[in-house]
């Protein structure tokens, strides 16, 4: 139901192609402001041109940094509006969910249970290695981190989460007529446009079983459970937790966080254990809770067009 409710005959996969580029193109003129910051406190300082990454990354304030690094997922959730709304001629919520409206005991549920579980890892390794880690808790600047990561991580989390596990799953879906190839296809672009990560420099391309598996296992949460609540709930927990608890200088995120891992990184079994055994336990607990069932006609079954053919009439039907 949820791929199905976006395929109408007039919904043609290069209607995708052509809103991947509007995304993409609005997403990037969204990180003009933190280009253009970072020239103008670089040229104040004399350092002039070019600018690289490490530079785009140390010039500013952390918290500014991050501020304007979330604003251009503001942009890119606008593309994906325009994008839904007048390429597809479709409203939002049909790249959403599958149910009438939005399920937000479903979002606060995934957050829940992820933003524990993460948080009590971290402080159980903070335990087990404190050596690993210094304490770096400075009462303003983290008081000025959590407004902005209360803010804008969210925003940052559903504007992937729209793309992925809605829009593109939807327009993979409505090309290759079933479920699985637009599971692995999202799964696999997910994890690889964050192979620039500094994760992935430092620890080499391993850390992409990570983050492909990730993929997966949100693009899982959305086909067993018709919608992608469970997804951003998840997704938003994990990326607010690491923000605000724990930091490292080869990090995606340098913030304020209370804590700062200062260990030689490495790929080891913290890469695997989420993918292998934290995420089908997960997986478990949200089958058990919403009493999810055909797990192989859901993830790798054909897509049947059995609903209305106006994405308006889509909404009458019970979930």
């Amino acid at each position: 139901m949820f791929i199905e409710q976006s395929i109408r005959e007039d919904n043609k996969f290069w209607k995708y192609i052509i809103g991947s580029v509007l995304i993409v193109v609005v997403w990037t003129i969204g990180q003009l402001p933190l280009l253009f910051a970072v020239m103008v406190k670089s040229m104040a300082d004399g350092n002039g041109f070019p600018l690289d990454e490490t530079t785009l990354m140390t010039t500013l304030d952390s918290n500014t940094t991050l501020f304007l690094l979330m604003l251009s997922t503001v942009f890119a959730i606008a593309g994906v509006y325009i994008a839904q709304r007048f390429i597809h001629k479709q409203p939002l919520l049909s790249m959403l969910t599958a149910r009438p409206k939005l399920d937000w005991n479903r979002i606060f549920f995934a957050f829940l249970v992820w933003a524990v579980l993460s948080a009590l890892s971290a402080l159980a390794d903070y335990w087990m290695n404190p050596a690993d880690f210094v304490i770096q808790f400075k009462p303003v600047p983290f008081l000025i981190l959590f407004v902005i990561a209360v803010l804008m991580v969210p925003i940052q989390t559903s504007s992937e989460e729209f793309l992925f596990r809605g829009y593109l799953m939807q327009g993979f879906g409505g090309l290759a007529r079933n479920r699985w190839i637009p599971l692995v296809l999202t799964s696999v672009i997910f994890g690889l446009l964050h192979i620039a990560n500094p994760e992935v420099d430092k620890m080499g391309n391993i850390v992409l079983i990570y983050y492909i598996g990730t993929g997966f296992f949100l693009g899982i949460l959305t086909l067993m459970d018709e919608g992608m609540e469970l997804s951003l709930g998840f997704h938003a927990a994990n990326n607010l937790v690491g923000a605000l608890l724990v930091t490292a200088d080869w990090s995606a995120f340098k913030t304020h966080a209370i804590l700062k891992d200062v260990s030689e990184p490495s790929a080891g079994i913290d890469i695997i254990l989420p993918v292998v055994i934290v995420y089908p336990i997960l997986l478990f607990i949200f089958s058990r809770k919403y009493k999810w069932t055909g797990w192989q006609e859901k993830l790798t079954g054909d897509i049947h067009l059995t609903q209305p053919t106006t994405p308006t009439e889509t909404f009458k039907n019970d979930e």
